[in-house]
């Protein structure tokens, strides 16, 4: 058997748990506790809304995988304000307009896991996915080997969304 290593996993196995944030004195959420800091880069986050943020997933599907997130911890999707789902949605056909003139992505998948049995990995907080997806992306390695390929560092990405969303 074949061993194949990814160190920087940890940081997510852990964040999941909420283990590393309980240790800065955070929530245990992410997604409240990242907007909190004045660390947009590091923390990834692109663009702060009213009452929506957009944020680089640091563990992607694909190059360029945004994610909307409300500011208010919820896990109700049915709880959202009108304002709050106006802003996620339009922040959604931000990043569709932003990661199309930057990546040229020939489709995307935008989506919510609602719920652990769902697919959530941070389920307490909802978020939705929008994820650029290009003709022949998949290939042997997810279906094969459950491991995916990203051809490109977090740090480049968000620097070049950066400039192009502003």
């Amino acid at each position: 058997m074949e061993h194949l290593f990814a160190p920087w996993r940890m940081q997510y196995i852990l964040s999941s748990c909420g283990e590393d944030k309980k240790d800065e004195g955070g929530s245990g959420c992410i997604f409240c506790d990242f907007p909190k800091l004045d660390r947009d880069e590091e923390k990834l986050i692109l663009f702060r809304g009213k009452f929506c943020f957009v944020i680089l997933n640091a563990f992607p599907y694909n190059p360029g995988h945004l994610m909307v997130v409300p500011y208010r911890h919820t896990a109700d999707f049915c709880s959202l304000s009108f304002d709050e789902s106006s802003e996620l949605f339009a922040l959604s056909q931000k990043c569709h307009e932003v990661l199309t003139s930057l990546m040229k992505p020939d489709g995307f998948n935008l989506g919510m896991n609602l719920g652990r049995v769902a697919g959530a990995g941070i389920d307490q907080h909802l978020h939705l996915h929008v994820v650029p997806r290009w003709n022949g992306d998949t290939n042997f390695m997810p279906a094969l080997g459950e491991v995916r390929v990203v051809s490109e560092a977090l740090s480049s990405t968000w620097k070049r969304l950066k400039e192009v969303w502003n």
